[in-house]
């Protein structure tokens, strides 16, 4: 039945700033080739999508699909018409809720950039079963969070395991170099998440726990990562990391998801990395006390220039630590900002990789589900290096 479907791919929320990018790279990076999927962009407006398939150079038969969030009945159809939805429509506690329904019921593979925890619970908790019966694969979190980190992590233990026999018990994720700010979208969605907190204090226990995505299963206590520290394993002093809070849950999820083979006392952390003595002590401190979105007024559907995006970049560090002393490292790297340019490629790519892996129906992470060909993909088109560091 899936394979009879009239799109490969539909981009819903093209008309928006990372919808835009998503689609300009699936018309872009995969025209003319063998493998290039039938593709179509979805949103609210069928002019403002044709608006958009014509500034971004996509050919003029590029199909174009009308479905609002706020009109139930048009996502169901849009979920029935292709084997894999990208959603850039965010935030997802606000604009999610009907489109996930309507891909666990259809059984179509969903992917998104969703860095709300407390939703993404929700949704686990409302959907699992629903998309197991069906066959669809709800895949959260497949942008900068979480996939270099959730990916980082599973690159370095099979390493680990190669090297040691066994996974690295204490795993450490340090953000060496970063260029590029957090999208509009990130900024509206931690907004969101601070209101429905103030709603339902007891959200904030949720949010607060590493596991809050693992139902059934808490692990050992996690570094909080909210004070400054000095970091033996890289010898400077390490800061707060906006993102952490997302990362870790979802490394936590990849590893409940896939039967705990990290481990069930693994122990997991993110930092920034400043630099040695006090000045790195100063910096890390400063970090601390700063707004993590600096004087960013980004609304959803803004974001930087294509100039500012190429010049981007990240550079992560993962370092696995054992008992007796011995490390396994390695790096991840993306070649854009990771707000935008880098993650609206490894979403597109999430999006190929549903399309070529098989796998039970269910709520994924992108490591649990997709793992080494997510990787072999995002190396070999978007622009991430995974590499081995000792």
């Amino acid at each position: 039945m899936v394979d009879t479907r009239e799109f490969d791919i539909i981009v819903y929320g093209a008309t928006g700033f990372t919808g835009r990018l998503v689609a300009e790279y699936l018309a872009e990076h995969y025209a003319g080739r063998k493998d290039a999927p039938k593709w179509a962009m979805a949103g609210r407006s069928a002019d403002k999508l044709a608006e958009v398939r014509d500034l971004i150079g996509a050919p003029a038969d590029t199909p174009l699909v009308v479905a609002d969030a706020s009109d139930p009945a048009s996502l169901d159809a849009m979920a029935a018409r292709t084997r894999v939805v990208l959603t850039t429509v965010g935030p997802y506690q606000l604009y999610g809720d009907a489109l996930v329904a309507a891909c666990a019921k259809a059984g179509t593979a969903y992917a998104d950039l969703c860095g709300e925890p407390g939703w993404m619970r929700e949704m686990i908790d409302a959907h699992q079963d629903a998309a197991k019966a069906s066959g669809a694969r709800i895949t959260f979190s497949c942008g900068f969070d979480s996939i270099p980190f959730d990916l980082g992590v599973l690159f370095l233990q099979a390493e680990a395991v190669k090297r040691h026999g066994k996974p690295a018990p204490r795993v450490k994720g340090r953000v060496r170099k970063m260029q590029g700010g957090a999208s509009g979208g990130t900024i509206a969605s931690l907004t969101e998440t601070l209101k429905a907190v103030a709603k339902k204090p007891s959200l904030a226990l949720l949010l607060k726990s590493s596991f809050a995505l693992t139902p059934g299963f808490e692990g050992p206590h996690q570094p909080s990562g909210l004070v400054p520290e000095y970091d033996p394993a890289t010898g400077t002093w390490t800061a707060p990391f906006v993102m952490a809070p997302i990362n870790t849950k979802n490394v936590h999820r990849t590893n409940f998801l896939l039967g705990h083979p990290w481990g069930e006392d693994l122990v997991y952390d993110e930092m920034v990395m400043t630099t040695i003595g006090d000045a790195g002590k100063a910096m890390a401190e400063a970090m601390a006390k700063a707004n993590p979105f600096g004087d960013a007024k980004l609304q959803p559907g803004e974001g930087p220039s294509k100039e500012q995006r190429e010049k981007g970049f990240y550079d992560i560090l993962f370092i696995g630590e054992y008992p007796d002393g011995s490390t396994v490292r390695a790096s991840v790297q993306g070649d854009r900002d990771p707000g935008y340019g880098s993650t609206s490629k490894m979403l597109a790519e999430t999006g190929m990789a549903l399309l070529e892996t098989k796998g039970e129906g269910g709520v994924w992470t992108p490591g649990a589900l997709l793992g080494q060909a997510l990787i072999d993909r995002l190396t070999a088109n978007a622009g991430l290096t995974f590499r081995l560091e000792d």
